[in-house]
C-alpha cells in the first residue's frame, strides 16, 4: 500500500505565503505524476498543479505566477505566494504510483486545510 501524508496548511492573511508538503511512502516501485488538488466548500475538487516524472509542470490559470510545484523523489511541495481568500480550500496530494504487486493507480492524502483571511 501507499501512504500519502500532507503537511503545511494553516491560516494566513491575504498576500501571505504558505508551503505545502506531501510525502508518499510504501512499497513503491516508481512514481509517475504527482499533483495538488483543492476543494472549497460547496465546490468540486479541482486540479491546482501537477508535475510529471519528467519534470513537466501544469498549473490551473488561477494560480499561475503565484504557486510553484516541485518534487524530490517521493516528496512533493507547493509554494504558494500572494495568497487570496479564494485560495481557501482543503488541499490534497495525489500520487500516481506503481506499487509492487498492484496495478498502476493513484493515491490520495487526507488533505490539509488552507485558510486565507481578507
Amino acid at each position: 500500500q501507499v501512504r500519502v501524508v500532507e503537511s503545511g496548511g494553516g491560516l494566513v492573511q491575504a498576500g501571505g505565503s504558505l508551503r505545502l508538503s506531501c510525502a508518499a511512502a510504501g512499497s513503491i516501485w516508481s512514481i509517475k505524476t504527482m499533483g495538488w488538488y483543492r476543494q472549497a466548500p460547496g465546490k468540486q475538487r479541482e486540479s491546482v498543479a501537477t508535475v510529471t516524472s519528467d519534470g513537466n509542470t501544469d498549473y490551473t490559470d488561477a494560480v499561475k505566477g503565484r504557486f510553484t510545484i516541485s518534487r524530490d523523489n517521493a516528496e512533493l511541495h507547493l509554494d504558494m505566494k500572494a495568497l487570496k481568500p479564494e485560495d481557501t480550500a482543503v488541499y490534497y496530494c495525489n500520487v500516481w504510483a506503481v506499487v509492487v504487486g498492484r496495478p498502476f493507480r493513484d493515491y490520495w492524502g487526507q488533505g490539509t486545510q488552507v485558510t486565507v483571511s481578507s
